[in-house]
């Protein structure tokens, strides 16, 4: 089985998340939106599909990186998430929570050796795709 595919996202705390995307958008390119900026490519496996990696800056003090005390969380991309998570059970490896799933994917997220919050995502990239598109949001190629 195939497990993590690629990067899915990096996501950090910072003090101004507005300013940090600005200075991001303007000094290095990346096309900015409310969340971030998402880098598009082309998958390896098929290069006729597109893939998709999010890059976030998170208020300082946000929780959503809780448990972890780290100022940074990895994304992950994987390629079936229900039985990895039941590989990853039987591995002792502690799963934070329960297996959520939207139309752009399915999401949960675990520790790693050091208490490192990671989330792990099933993507559907045609979905994700059409989000940002009603978003009117550009991809950063």
């Amino acid at each position: 089985m195939r497990k993590v595919t690629g990067i899915g996202g990096v996501f950090f705390k910072c003090q101004d998340p507005n300013k940090m995307r600005e200075w991001y958008k303007t000094h290095l390119g990346l096309n900015t939106n409310d969340y971030g900026a998402v880098f598009e490519w082309r998958q390896a496996t098929d290069a006729s599909q597109k893939g998709f990696t999010q890059w976030s800056p998170f208020e300082a003090a946000t929780n959503y990186f809780a448990p972890s005390s780290k100022d940074f969380m990895i994304n992950y991309r994987v390629e079936n998430l229900v039985l990895l998570v039941e590989e990853l059970k039987k591995e002792g490896v502690t799963i934070v929570d329960e297996i959520e799933t939207y139309d752009y994917g399915k999401f949960v997220h675990i520790l790693d050796a050091e208490g490192n919050k990671v989330e792990l995502w099933e993507p559907n990239d045609i979905e994700y795709e059409k989000l940002g598109v009603e978003m009117e949001s550009q991809t950063t190629k």
